[in-house]
């Protein structure tokens, strides 16, 4: 009997846990809202008709169990081999709506992660999130030609083996990309950057990261923007539409958006709840996505870029497969017409 009873207290706890986290998600309260709850039971990615210049769907099924260090089809294994492939002499690539990027002598990508730290080096990506962005090992790696050596480095990790850095910053390959060229992993999470020859984010080289006289561009990183078909919608600080996801939920706090899914629908980077334009600064929040990275929310509901989306104000991901919908300055999904 003493048994049951503790196991009653214990589940009783648990009960008690769950609604503790709950209270920051539609609770009415005035602040901004971070949310740390990783996908429970979340499903796998779930594709849609492709859109013109958007590429092929998903090609994953809703409902089975995800696993958060490996992918179902084989994309991201956890080949201990192919994780530890020397990275050789590197080189430049152009790669496009990226920049110049650093690869390998192979031609992939490499990347940086925002949660890292360059002064001094230090990697956050252990355990699962090292099966996808696998470290890139320091043996052996040379500088592109007419880069500075002196910007190769390396740090050592928890496991005792030593990891390439560029620019002070740990190097990662993404296990999705299979091909020279590919550059599937820049902004997953709004973390992930691939590599420019000097360590910087290649996107932001590409941008020549200031405007005239040096000032950067003072823009809102979040705000509501009146679009002529669809009235108020949220956009990031690039003006690209924020869209939420029909298989996702705010709460319990579930990923309908992964593996695959990534590759069109990148999660969008959290921004402080102050600096948002357009909408009350208590919907605005973030989530620990189960890679470990943040995503914004909106109303505590996940929020995405599409990269069918190319250039600021389309909304071309609107109503895509009855799932995905742009969002208002209230916070919520805007029914697709029609």
């Amino acid at each position: 009997m003493g048994n049951r009873n503790r196991a009653t207290t214990a589940a009783a706890g648990s009960v008690l846990t769950v609604l503790l986290l709950a209270s920051g998600c539609g609770s009415g309260d005035d602040g901004p809202r971070t949310v740390t709850v990783q996908a429970a039971g979340a499903e796998r990615a779930v594709g849609h008709d492709a859109a013109p210049g958007a590429g092929a769907g998903y090609g994953e099924e809703a409902g089975e169990e995800y696993d958060a260090g490996s992918e179902a089809d084989g994309d991201a294994g956890t080949d201990a081999g192919a994780d530890r492939t020397p990275a050789g002499t590197l080189a430049v690539r152009e790669i496009p709506e990226v920049g110049s990027v650093a690869t390998d002598a192979a031609g992939i990508t490499l990347y940086r992660f925002d949660k890292d730290t360059a002064q001094p080096p230090r990697s956050n990506c252990e355990g699962a999130c090292a099966d996808l962005w696998p470290a890139v090992p320091a043996d052996g790696a040379q500088a592109p030609a007419g880069a500075n050596a002196g910007l190769l480095g390396s740090v050592e990790r928890p496991d005792g083996t030593r990891q390439l850095t560029l620019g002070g910053w740990p190097v990662y390959r993404y296990a999705k990309d299979t091909l020279p060229g590919e550059a599937k992993g820049e902004g997953v999470g709004g973390t992930w950057h691939a590599l420019a020859a000097d360590g910087k984010k290649a996107v932001d080289a590409g941008k020549g990261g200031a405007g005239k006289g040096g000032a950067e561009k003072d823009s809102a990183p979040l705000s509501a923007v009146d679009d002529a078909k669809l009235g108020k919608i949220l956009v990031d600080g690039e003006g690209r539409t924020l869209y939420r996801f029909g298989k996702d939920s705010a709460w319990p706090m579930k990923f309908g958006c992964l593996d695959a899914c990534l590759d069109t629908w990148k999660p969008a980077a959290p921004v402080e709840a102050e600096k948002a334009v357009g909408i009350p600064a208590k919907l605005v929040g973030s989530v620990e996505r189960p890679d470990g990275t943040r995503q914004l929310t909106i109303d505590c509901w996940p929020v995405y870029l599409f990269t069918g989306d190319t250039a600021p104000g389309q909304t071309n991901g609107h109503g895509l497969q009855g799932l995905w919908f742009a969002v208002n300055d209230a916070g919520k999904k805007i029914p697709a017409k029609g």
